[in-house]
């Protein structure tokens, strides 16, 4: 298979001939033969950094090896409170940076769980749910409204299909798909209307899709490969520290060569003088400076993890607070994708609805401001509104992060969901409009917490 095959110009039948694949799909034996060639259907993490070199690279700074150097010799000039003080700043700041860059080194994982556990596919002619990592390029897949997109495919049948894709391309709208082949062979990712991609999900309707890349090869794969290959550069707080620890290291080599060179012009012993002297290139050293530098930049570093945003490494956050410019596609990007009620229109009345998000926690104000309850025209309204839709308001248990809130389906009629259950609607088991309580007790607690 070639990775970069324009796939979106084939028609189907040219796809499934190129694939070697059949409308009943591949034979077990057939799948089995190529995950020997393709290899599993996964995000390949980097190769990991040890633990160790992470703590290695802490050292990497010339102001903690000439603190390093300040320790020992006060401990050998026998000033042992010193040392120990100098050794406990040094250790504070090599082990916060060690905190922070090993707990980082693991962002490529939020990539991996963007997969899809398990995918609908034809084998022998059969659909079965099978582990997304055991597709194969030559696959077909069936999906439906609800469904995350296992591998990059070429669609075969679609009715009604709309596919998120905010996640690839940052467009919080569903793109409408089709089977239909394209003309133009230089579509950006994001105009392939009759291509599904890996890590996106269905909002809308359902299809059928010839598996064209799996792993590594999908869009999603080309990213994490893009963030392996990453170079690290210094940023320029830490070429500035560079520099004032090679030039306080260059004036105690004088202050050395000095006092060395006076002291024994005076006749004084030359071990003695080299100590002395080392003493006091040691005291030009600000021994606090690392600390102070390590303790403010951590300080940035999680207040940006309260806002959900993880830096990778220290230095980083003095580079972010003195960008003055950021260009980027929010929609999709910066926000959630994530679509909120915030008026209905009832009984004559506007309601005003507060809360934001996929959470069923919020109150419905009257036009002036007052709290009111939900009027019958109001859940009347609210009961027509999730009898129409196909979403469903999941409830997740987390646990670190307390209770999240997902929707499964098409994000506007989710977002009326979610306003008939801030109102006490939800649909029951058996697909009616029913009151909160009827609602398992672990949401029905989590909404009354």
């Amino acid at each position: 298979m070639e990775p970069n095959k324009l796939w979106h110009t084939q028609t189907t039948e040219q796809a499934m001939i190129a694939l070697e694949s059949h409308p009943t799909g591949l034979s077990q034996a057939d799948a089995m033969e190529r995950a020997l060639h393709h290899g599993a259907n996964e995000i390949q993490a980097a190769k990991p950094v040890s633990a160790w070199r992470i703590l290695v690279g802490q050292f990497k700074n010339i102001l903690i090896l000439i603190l390093l150097g300040a320790t020992v010799i006060s401990l050998f000039l026998g000033h042992g409170v010193e040392s120990i003080a100098i050794a406990v700043i040094v250790l504070f700041a090599v082990f916060l940076g060690f905190f922070q860059e090993y707990r980082a080194e693991h962002a490529i994982e939020a990539l991996r769980k963007m997969a899809s556990p398990t995918a609908s596919v034809l084998r022998d002619g059969v659909e079965v749910k099978i582990a997304t990592a055991q597709l194969v390029p030559g696959d077909i897949i069936i999906l439906h409204t609800g469904d995350r997109v296992p591998a990059d495919a070429r669609i075969l049948e679609s009715v009604n299909l709309q596919i998120e894709e905010a996640a690839l391309t940052g467009e919080s709208v569903a793109v409408e798909k089709h089977h239909l082949e394209l003309v133009n062979a230089d579509l950006p990712v994001g105009d392939r209307r009759n291509m599904l991609y890996a890590g996106t999900a269905v909002t809308y309707g359902r299809g059928k899709a010839l598996v064209v890349a799996t792993g590594m090869q999908t869009e999603f794969g080309r990213i994490a490969q893009l963030l392996q290959t990453v170079e690290t550069v210094k940023t320029p707080l830490q070429q500035n520290l560079d520099r004032i620890g090679t030039a306080l290291a260059r004036v105690a080599l004088v202050v050395i060569a000095i006092i060395v060179t006076l002291g024994l012009l005076r006749g004084e012993a030359f071990v003695d003088m080299l100590i002395f002297g080392i003493a006091l290139a040691v005291a030009v050293v600000p021994e606090a400076l690392p600390a102070v530098v390590t303790i403010s930049l951590a300080i940035g570093v999680q207040k940006m993890a309260k806002r959900n945003a993880l830096v990778r490494r220290l230095p980083a956050v003095e580079t972010l607070g003195c960008t003055s410019v950021i260009c980027s596609d929010k929609t999709g990007t910066l926000t959630k994708d994530e679509m909120t009620v915030r008026k209905l229109y009832a009984d004559g009345q506007i309601f005003l609805v507060s809360g934001a998000g996929y959470s069923p926690i919020g109150e419905f104000f009257a036009a002036d401001g007052t709290i009111t309850r939900p009027t019958t025209g109001l859940q009347k309204l609210l009961t027509a509104a999730i009898l129409a839709s196909d979403s469903r308001l999941i409830f997740n248990a987390k646990n670190d992060a307390g209770n999240e809130w997902n929707i499964k389906g098409d994000p506007t009629e989710g977002a009326l969901v979610v306003a008939a259950a801030k109102a006490g609607l939800a649909i029951d088991h058996d697909g009616y409009v029913a009151e909160l309580k009827l609602l398992p007790p672990s949401v029905r607690a989590a909404l009354a917490g």
